[in-house]
């Protein structure tokens, strides 16, 4: 008996070493074929990857768009769907949210207001005094924060699916347990490489749902980054914890006064417009809604000139940030 506890434990730790070793060799095959496009900017101390497209060539005074992924995922999301559309005419600047793609973590927990000081104090650090954000999914949060927490720099804000208000039940199994101290630092680093790759199809297949996912969509948005122990972590953390923060969160909806745009799709199940966009309008007369009939939650990619088309106009019509 003994010997075959023996042998049970070796192999146990054999396996587990070679889960790890697996693990970390695609994660840096991942690194390496998404390294930084940007530049990484100081904030208190951490790194943020900011990624600057500049204003147009004739346009050097463009007003700024900066744009915020959502979960899952790093800058280049928004790099293959918006940044592109909006370019011509406005200085379009992409960011990691703290913990993603490049962006460094930091100890605690960064709520929606600490990512929002983060990205703003990257935007300072690159001469951005007010720019109209966007955010899509988890970082709708994001850029409320920002709008309540630094109305002079927040020129405007836009909702693409936002999350706004806090939902009922818990978040997927594997997030909850990835989440979790020492047993979710060992689950994230033996099992989320190799398995994610597995059912990544699938899980994006369901956030495009109804709609299909674009050729080439992995492969472009290096969706894999996110896969990363460290970085699956940060993303298990965010949505975790963001349903019981905004209930504080959007109690303060109220007192916004700078202008907002919430884009959804009608047929979202991720983030559905009924607990979120409608909530907000009661809470927010002056926001103007737009539902993109037909759309799953990520239609910045599958209506993307019809996206900018809105961001566009509203950020001409957005002229000083409300004081």
């Amino acid at each position: 008996m003994n010997r075959l506890v023996r042998v049970f434990v070796v192999v146990l730790l054999a396996g587990n070493l070679a889960l790890l070793a697996v693990s970390w060799t695609l994660a840096r095959a991942s690194e390496r074929s998404y390294p930084p496009v940007g530049q990484a900017v100081d904030v208190a101390g951490l790194a943020v990857h900011l990624h600057d497209h500049g204003a147009p060539p004739d346009r050097p005074d463009a007003p700024t768009i900066v744009l915020i992924h959502g979960a899952s995922t790093s800058l280049l999301d928004m790099d293959e769907s918006l940044a592109p559309a909006l370019g011509d005419d406005f200085r379009v600047m992409t960011v990691d949210r703290p913990g993603h793609g490049y962006s460094e973590r930091g100890g605690d927990w960064p709520d929606p207001s600490a990512q929002a000081r983060a990205i703003r104090g990257a935007l300072a650090r690159v001469g951005v005094d007010e720019a109209i954000w966007v955010g899509h999914s988890w970082a709708g949060s994001v850029v409320l924060a920002a709008t309540l927490d630094e109305p002079d720099h927040v020129r405007g804000a836009v909702l693409l699916a936002g999350a706004t208000h806090p939902w009922e039940g818990g978040s997927a199994w594997h997030a909850e347990l990835a989440a979790r101290p020492i047993v979710g630092s060992l689950f994230a680093h033996q099992y989320i490489e190799p398995a994610g790759r597995l059912l990544l199809d699938g899980a994006i297949a369901s956030v495009f749902a109804p709609e299909p996912v674009p050729e080439g969509y992995v492969e472009r948005t290096g969706v894999t980054l996110s896969l990363r122990p460290g970085t699956y972590r940060a993303n298990a953390a965010d949505l975790v914890r963001l349903s019981a923060h905004l209930e504080t969160q959007s109690a303060r909806y109220g007192t916004i006064r700078a202008p907002v745009l919430s884009i959804t799709g009608t047929a979202d199940d991720v983030v559905p417009a009924w607990n979120h966009d409608e909530r907000l309008a009661e809470q927010l007369p002056s926001l103007t809604s737009v539902a993109l009939a037909g759309a799953g939650h990520a239609f910045h990619h599958t209506r993307t000139a019809r996206v900018a088309d809105l961001i566009g106009a509203f950020a001409r019509a957005s002229k000083e940030p409300a004081r």
